[in-house]
């Protein structure tokens, strides 16, 4: 059973150590303290066992405990309060550490008449007017490990005990006994007076708690009582149960805080439209225009009409405008325009969208807790954004046709320049009445001067035109094959910044809610 308990434990230290900072602070503090004191008290053994004697004023806890000792170890007294601090009864040798742990200093060794290794502790009244002893009651009975209520004929059906304690300590019914004492006082009115303080505590959740009518004047029923003390004691499971309860109750108020259900994850829709978010943002359809724009202007530097290629490079390259290169490099801050505020409210929407979705069959907190986690690293999405798009491979690389169109344009251009020296020698030779020195060749009946200069431009002109509707195509093939290099730099940013942390809250609530079962959790109570 001790294997069992400490597997619970560590389940329990577990889930206070996800819960940390995400639920209700009171419930993660009770699941902390539940963990620490366990492991003090199994830090003493179980020979021991703790018993307190627990009451309202004048209900006899102070005779009783003498009754029990069988000598009279505490005063006695109709002055109120009569026990203002606890005081220990110690069969056998066990305890010492056990009551320093307690820090219950007033403290009697006892042989004979008891059990070896109880520890019987008197405690002051509960609803003392003295508020240092009411604290000392509710620290000792958080802490020891069978709780015995003692009553009287005239308190049994008080407030004070039933919503302050009993209905509190519900879950605890296995370390608690209740004693109705003063019963001589009852008579023959004894078994219905007992039988309706059951009735109370089955009302208070604590069914199958013992009752014990007994007298600690007379003497009546004490018997009983030490008999059922003896059977705890021996059994050496009071401690393990009363800890196995502190274990279930806090269990089953983190579960509370924790809330039921399972994630419906990412969708993959809600991630496409996040992606496409950032990646308008970032400026994804500027970078893939400009590298269908910068393929064609080089196109035509390369396959167009040498004569117009200075007017061509007057114009800046688009990629370059932009401060992106051929070759990747995040080092690099790039020109790209910043969101705009519509945009960013797209990527908030996107955000939110995703989280609520990926969210979705968790009940409170953690909607708002994944939306937290989506929004954590906000402050570096722009940051991390422009850094993809400068180190996202575009393979604008360079065709190999535009090698040998570039090298027969140069070889037109040469033919039509050649034509133009011809008609321009041919014209000053006319000028100066020469004409006839040259010969005038045909090419088809065509002057050849006139031939070269018509046919380098026409057919110059028709090459450019055929290169520049290939190179249309080649611009938005490039476009397209930049256009996903640059989602899928984006989706990495999303995934670091955005999609991790949200899985790994999501994963948390899983995680917590199965420390939670494993740590006996009970949700529905």
């Amino acid at each position: 059973m001790s294997g069992a308990l400490e597997r619970r434990l560590e389940a329990l230290d577990e889930a206070a150590a996800i819960a940390g900072d995400r639920l209700d602070a009171d419930a993660v503090t009770e699941a902390e303290d539940v963990v620490r004191r366990a492991g003090e008290r199994l830090g003493h053994g179980l020979e021991a066992t703790v018993v307190a004697l627990a009451g309202p004023t004048g209900a006899g806890k102070s005779t009783l405990f003498n009754a029990l000792a069988g000598r009279a170890l505490v005063t006695e007294g109709v002055r109120r309060p009569t026990t203002s601090a606890a005081t220990a009864a110690v069969w056998g040798s066990a305890g010492g550490g056990l009551l320093d742990w307690l820090d219950v200093p007033m403290r009697h060794s006892l042989d004979g008449d008891g059990p070896d290794g109880l520890v019987l502790l008197d405690l002051p009244d509960f609803d003392s007017v003295e508020t240092s002893h009411r604290l000392e009651v509710d620290r000792l009975v958080r802490l020891v490990d069978l709780l015995i209520w003692v009553v009287d004929p005239q308190k049994y059906a008080d407030a004070a005990l039933h919503d302050r304690y009993l209905r509190r300590l519900a879950a605890h019914a296995g370390a608690m006994l209740v004693v109705l004492n003063q019963a001589d006082r009852l008579g023959a009115d004894v078994t219905r007076a007992a039988a309706d303080l059951r009735r109370l505590i089955a009302a208070d959740g604590l069914q199958g708690v013992p009752v014990v009518a007994a007298s600690a004047r007379t003497g009546e029923g004490v018997d009983a009582l030490r008999a059922a003390l003896a059977e705890r004691v021996a059994g050496r499971k009071a401690a393990l149960e009363r800890l196995a309860a502190d274990v279930t109750v806090a269990a089953t108020r983190l579960s509370h805080a924790a809330g039921t259900g399972r994630a419906a994850g990412v969708g993959r829709g809600d991630l496409a439209g996040l992606t496409a978010a950032l990646g308008s943002a970032a400026g994804v359809p500027a970078v893939e225009a400009a590298v269908q724009a910068a393929h064609r202007r080089r196109g035509a530097l390369a396959t167009g009409l040498p004569w117009l290629s200075w007017l061509r490079r007057l114009r800046p390259d688009p990629l370059k405008r932009l401060r992106l290169g051929d070759t990747p490099r995040e080092d690099v801050k790039t020109s790209l325009p910043r969101p705009t505020a519509v945009q960013r409210g797209q990527v908030d929407a996107a955000v939110r969208l995703l989280a609520g979705d990926a969210a979705r069959g968790l009940g409170d907190p953690w909607p708002a807790l994944a939306r937290r986690a989506v929004t954590a690293r906000e402050a570096e999405v722009a940051e991390r954004l422009d850094r993809a798009i400068a180190g996202a491979e575009l393979k604008v690389t360079r065709p190999r046709w535009w090698t040998p169109v570039h090298w027969l344009q140069l070889a037109l251009a040469a033919l039509a320049a050649t034509g133009v020296v011809w008609l321009v020698v041919l014209a000053a030779l006319g000028y100066l009445q020469l004409d006839d020195v040259l010969p005038m060749p045909e090419l088809g009946g065509v002057p050849a001067p006139t031939a070269l200069l018509g046919g380098g431009l026409l057919v110059g002109a028709l090459l450019a035109l055929a290169a520049r509707v290939a190179n249309r195509f080649g611009a938005r093939r490039r476009s397209r094959r930049a256009r996903r290099a640059l989602d899928a730099r984006v989706a990495g940013v999303a995934e670091e910044l955005v999609i991790t942390p949200l899985r790994a809250e999501l994963g948390a609530a899983r995680a917590l809610q199965d420390a939670l079962a494993r740590a006996g959790a009970r949700p529905g109570s």
